[in-house]
């Protein structure tokens, strides 16, 4: 395809932040407004001297955290100039008049980090990292709803009046007023950032390494593939191009869905924004803010272009990797004045801009070159991969929030404070953690501790120690509040692993088996049926179009007739089936169906599988389906409705000896917690509490179940109405038991129950 394009070049650079650079506003025709890390919004307006350049003409303070999101909103009477928005990691959203660079407004009422915000017909419309949408009129609080159950990394506002919002749980959801009327499921990572195209539709950029343009009624128009790691942001011009900037340290533009140039940067590109000329706009972290264009009358001076170029360069080699090593850390010629300690000793210095390996000739007494290092560490040793993406590391995390283990990825040139408070975004965890996670970056990838490396830097603070915890100012001093390491728990816990080949291969193991019973050859399957259930096996396997994929009535229609009409000891495996497809989005809506009053199949599944004798592999299949309900809304009115004949029919587990039974069962019970503190049901908390502290000191019990217990019991106390019932239940026993524990995590979590009894 001929696409006719004029390549960007650098029109010139604005310096002044002393920080990343993390957002950019365009106000119009007036000029630029620019947030960063350092805790400041900027301004800039055009050069009156040279048309190409932009000066930094106000700098607006306010923020006591790293600033994130800006928009404008236009001059009017009162403010001639039009105000800037602009929202930050300190949860407020402040209203500035752009005339004199003064505060008006300080829009307090996130719990979170502010990550997007909008305007909608004269009022401001925030989103957060809590979950929530806020809008705001005339400086007040005018409504708020959650509009995801992760969290809300982007808002904008449609020209047909609706607004967007983009989240971690990696759906966009369209909304008029309140009511979310389409939700876009097709990412399979964090929706970081949006906009829109008029005429045409909306554009998502995704912590999945893509960027997609969908049409309003929720088809996927265009996908667009090239960045090589997390898209933060993305923007439309007039002209049909596509803006998208990068943390793989690139801004990409497109057009109809092609990449025709890539704009290397010294460093992530946390934004990009088109100007009306089309010149666009970057926010890098290296401090600096640069405008592109293709205008050959504003390209920036060539001492100026020489000068990013020699950037570019520096910042390459300084993140330049030989063996394992910084290229900078590697030694000079003059390492080669040391004679070697044995024959074949070998030696990697710098020459240059290589890594040069030297191998000791002991007769000779010299060292003899071998050849140029390839680039990479450990020389012919492979680097771990993750998401597509080659990592020094990839470790392994138990946070200790009960959650699956979690994969954290890290470059050992990586300032691992910012490693880990852009982990910590991504996973939605509270960076109250942050510095637990970098003490564990530093002691598993063999570096120095952050208090004596002076390069390790808190980019919060700008300090070398960071205290994490909730910090309250005071006119004395700086107090910490205590905290939680455990609890409350918040989000659901599922089972989502599966051996598909071998389910499906067991199905039909026993449906042969039926075929060779001549009184049970009835209930066998068809071949029509049978290809039917290998249809719904390939769509939970098929992750590239898991999210797109669908489910018909008859695919859950004929899993549940397995289940009612076949052998006991032979429908394990169909629920396991069942099991994973009330985690797939559209299997869960199909499969919710049957869950009409007089004709719940479930109900009826459940009860037939835990009438005696039950059986181990149907007990363990279905309490995990029962578990896997929680994580979609629309179950929860059953789970409630049946919530005493659920917990009856699977108590049996905890005592059953079955670690695995014991796992799941333990599961469940905080799933129902958290579900119930949620609905401030205090009857099935008091419940859910009993159950709870019935199995809390079974020494049998495996770690990981009894955690899961002790969490849910910490969460009810906290958020929950139940803790007059635990302490007349003797929880502090419970508590000092657990705090005794040899397991870290159980002692933790009993620690945090006890102090929880101490405050009452």
């Amino acid at each position: 395809m001929d696409i006719d394009f004029k390549e960007y070049q650098l029109r010139c650079e604005l310096r002044g932040h002393d920080d990343d650079v993390r957002g950019i506003c365009v106000c119009g025709n007036g000029g630029i407004a620019t947030s960063s890390r350092d805790r400041t919004v900027r301004f800039w307006s055009l050069d009156p001297s040279d048309s190409r350049k932009y000066t930094s003409s106000k700098i607006l303070l306010g923020h006591t955290s790293f600033v994130g999101p800006l928009t404008w909103i236009s001059p009017n009477d009162e403010y001639p100039e039009g105000q800037i928005v602009s929202g930050g990691m300190d949860t407020h959203v402040l209203v500035w008049d752009l005339r004199t660079g003064e505060k008006v407004q300080t829009l307090k009422g996130h719990k979170l980090q502010v990550t997007g915000i909008t305007i909608d017909d004269g009022d401001i419309v925030s989103c957060s990292v809590d979950c929530t949408l806020r809008r705001w009129r005339n400086g007040q609080p005018v409504e708020f709803w959650e509009a995801h159950k992760a969290a809300i990394q982007a808002v904008i506002k449609l020209p047909s009046g609706e607004l967007v919002t983009g989240s971690s749980d990696t759906t966009l959801k369209i909304w008029k007023g309140k009511t979310c009327v389409h939700t876009f499921v097709g990412h399979t990572d964090t929706v970081r950032g949006l906009a829109t195209v008029p005429g045409l539709g909306i554009l998502s950029a995704s912590h999945d390494g893509s960027v997609r343009l969908w049409a309003q009624s929720g088809e996927v128009l265009m996908e667009m593939v090239g960045h090589t790691s997390i898209v933060y942001s993305v923007d439309a011009h007039v002209s049909g191009l596509i803006v998208s900037s990068s943390e793989d340290c690139s801004a990409k533009i497109w057009k109809d869905g092609i990449c025709v140039q890539s704009i290397e940067h010294p460093g992530c590109v946390w934004d990009a924004r088109f100007l009306d000329t089309g010149d666009f706009v970057t926010a890098c972290s290296d401090g600096v803010v640069r405008i592109w264009t293709v205008h050959n009358d504003k390209v920036a001076e060539t001492q100026e272009l020489e000068s990013y170029v020699s950037q570019l360069s520096r910042y390459k080699l300084s993140r330049k990797r030989v063996g394992g090593m910084k290229l900078d850390d590697l030694p000079g010629l003059e390492a080669l004045q040391i004679p070697g300690a044995h024959d074949g000793q070998t030696k990697v210095i710098r020459e240059g801009d290589n890594g040069v390996a030297y191998a000791w000739n002991l007769r000779e007494q010299k060292w003899d070159k071998i050849g140029e290092v390839i680039d990479g560490p450990d020389d012919g040793m492979k680097r771990p991969v993750l998401d597509g993406v080659e990592y020094d590391h990839v470790f392994d995390v138990d946070i200790g929030d009960g959650e699956p283990i979690r994969k954290l990825p890290y470059n050992r040139s990586d300032n691992p404070y910012a490693t880990a408070d852009k982990w910590l975004l991504k996973e939605n965890l509270p960076l109250s953690y942050r510095q637990q996670i970098v003490d564990f970056i530093l002691q598993n990838s063999g570096q120095s501790s952050a208090v004596f490396d002076p390069s390790f830097r808190d980019p919060f603070t700008g300090s070398n120690a960071y205290i994490p915890g909730q910090f309250s100012n005071t006119s004395a001093a700086v107090t910490v509040k205590p905290s939680f390491r455990h609890i409350p728990k918040k989000g659901m816990l599922v089972f989502d692993l599966a051996q598909f080949d071998g389910i499906f291969k067991k199905i039909i193991e026993f449906n042969n088996a039926l075929l060779s019973e001549p009184d049970k050859r009835n209930l066998s399957l068809t071949e029509s049926e049978i290809s039917r259930l290998g249809y719904a096996v390939k769509i939970l396997k098929d992750t590239s179009h898991y999210h797109s994929s669908r489910f018909a009535d008859a695919d859950i229609s004929l899993l549940l007739k397995l289940v009612q009409s076949w052998p006991l000891e032979k429908i394990f495996p169909v629920i396991d089936i069942l099991r994973m497809i009330v985690l797939h989005p559209d299997g869960a809506t199909v499969f919710c169906k049957h869950f009409e009053d007089g004709n719940d199949k479930l109900k009826e599944m459940i009860k037939r599988i835990t009438t005696d004798p039950a059986l181990p592999p149907n007990l363990l299949t279905s309490i995990r389906l029962v578990t896997n309900l929680f994580k979609n809304s629309c179950y929860s009115n059953w789970l409630l409705k049946h919530r005493s004949e659920i917990l009856d029919a699977f108590s049996s587990c905890y005592s059953s000896g079955n670690k695995n039974l014991q796992l799941s069962y333990s599961t469940l019970i905080l799933n129902y917690g958290v579900l119930l503190i949620d609905k401030k049901d205090q009857e099935g908390q008091s419940q859910v509490l009993s159950a709870a502290l019935e199995i809390a000191e079974e020494e049998n019990m495996e770690v990981d179940s009894r955690f899961r217990v002790l969490v849910a019991i910490g969460s009810l106390m906290l958020d929950g109405l139940v803790k007059k019932i635990a302490l007349d239940f003797d929880v502090a026993n419970v508590a000092k038991i657990a705090k005794a524990s040899k397991e870290t995590k159980i002692a933790e979590v009993g620690a945090d129950i006890e102090l929880l009894v101490q405050r009452s």
